[in-house]
């Protein structure tokens, strides 16, 4: 087993309550002890992958997907839009599979600003032919997903208009929906012009863990986001500012999933983005009296691991 700053990941023999107290001075059982709301200016930003192919894996975020490359080399590359970076590749040609069942992505989701954008996204993909794994309408969105050449996956979503949804005593109504993708295409021109939009973000990242429970005192507890969904089947989602959801996290992959091998394929890390050093400041005082030891990264971020093994880079927005 393999530890990480923050709390300790890949446990295989215990359950992960018995590592986090080993390991994080029982950070689970403390954190309303010193718990509050992360600031609402926060979001999610870049997530970085370990891919096999890394030529074949750029080729699709930049040629399938339409992302700009930012910047590029031999071992790593960065796919964004607007000058803002979405997605990192880092080159592991001999890294070892995720298995299946394990903790990891389950897939990164990249907003669009509109419902015509979503409409040019779809158009893109069926002009170069890549499946779609499913579409939906989530109340508070709507969504395609697929997968990328290494199995990672992906959501493309745009929003509904704030106003439009619905919640009820702190929680926001969704809901998985066919989308009719014939609609959605209705609201495009056929036309040549399929980038991504530059106004495109990371709107969501969606983890697959092993304990909802423990997943709910870490994100919510520690880190300080708001749960908005409770009773979806198997999962929680979580938020800041009164978003839908920045954070999905569930056990789809079977309750008390392993961590994957050390430096598998797939997720390296994603980035939770804070509006300024004193909400950085405010995070790591209470990560530090959480037991969580974040390690500072060199541009001054905080880089820790939840307790699944899901890597974290917090750090501040431009």
């Amino acid at each position: 087993m393999q530890g990480t700053p923050g709390c300790p990941g890949g446990a295989r023999d215990f359950t992960l309550r018995r590592v986090v107290q080993a390991f994080c001075g029982s950070i689970l059982d403390r954190v309303s002890t010193f718990a509050g709301p992360i600031d609402p200016a926060t979001t999610v930003g870049a997530v970085r992958l370990r891919v096999a192919d890394l030529d074949a894996s750029r080729s699709f975020y930049e040629d399938v997907l339409g992302l700009e490359t930012l910047e590029s080399s031999s071992s790593e590359a960065r796919l964004g839009a607007g000058g803002s970076p979405l997605v990192e590749l880092a080159a592991a040609p001999e890294a070892p599979l995720r298995p299946l069942r394990s903790t990891g992505l389950f897939h990164l989701a990249l907003l669009v600003p509109d419902r015509p954008r979503l409409a040019i996204a779809l158009r893109r993909l069926a002009r170069r032919g890549w499946r779609l794994t499913g579409a939906s309408d989530h109340l508070v969105s709507e969504a395609l997903y697929l997968n990328d050449p290494e199995g990672n996956g992906i959501e493309i979503y745009r929003d509904r208009p704030r106003e439009q949804w619905h919640w009820e005593d702190g929680t926001v109504e969704m809901d998985t929906l066919p989308l009719n993708l014939e609609d959605v295409l209705g609201e495009s021109a056929d036309d040549d012009d399929d980038a991504m939009a530059p106004e495109t973000r990371m709107g969501h990242v969606h983890l697959t863990v092993a304990d909802i429970p423990d997943a709910d005192a870490f994100y919510s507890g520690l880190l300080g986001f708001k749960p908005t969904v409770r009773g979806y089947p198997g999962a929680l989602f979580v938020a800041a500012g009164g978003y839908h959801h920045h954070l999905g996290l569930n056990t789809w992959a079977g309750a008390g999933a392993p961590a994957p091998p050390p430096g598998s394929r797939g997720l390296e890390h994603f980035e939770v983005i804070l509006p300024s050093d004193d909400a950085l400041e405010a995070l790591g005082g209470r990560l530090e009296r959480g037991g969580a030891r974040p390690e500072r990264d060199r541009d001054g971020g905080l880089a820790l691991a939840d307790p699944f093994a899901n890597r974290i880079l917090v750090r501040v927005a431009g």
